[in-house]
């Protein structure tokens, strides 16, 4: 299986209201529950409006289409990552999954993905 390195330095941000997201930006994430307001973004593109923010993310996706029917990809790659003591935040989208990790990590992530067996492409 294929992961694609994404070369943006990411951030995860909590927001009141989202007028402010550049919504062309090449990745952006919103997420809203009954609880709060999300923002994955690149770190460039962070909005002034932010209530809060933790900087410093990289990260990668699987590559391709994922089936709905497919189980377990994000339980195995979450796995290697918790074995190697690598937090993740992930971001989930129609087509497939995106894994970040804290920019200290990604290396050591990616090292460990490859060692597994998986494919990193840049």
């Amino acid at each position: 299986m294929d992961l694609q390195e994404i070369g943006y330095d990411f951030s995860i941000c909590k927001m009141d209201d989202f007028s402010l997201v550049n919504l062309d930006s090449d990745y952006c994430f919103i997420g809203k529950t009954d609880e709060e307001k999300s923002l994955v973004c690149i770190t460039a593109d962070v909005p002034v409006n932010v209530v809060e923010r933790d900087d410093g993310w990289k990260a990668f996706r699987i590559q391709g289409i994922l089936e709905f029917s497919l189980i377990g990809i994000l339980a195995k790659i979450s796995g290697i990552l918790a074995d190697n003591h690598i937090g993740i935040f992930v971001v989930s989208t129609f087509n497939t999954d995106y894994v970040l990790t804290k920019r200290e990590h990604y290396q050591n992530a990616l090292a460990a993905l490859r060692n597994a067996g998986y494919h990193i492409v840049r």
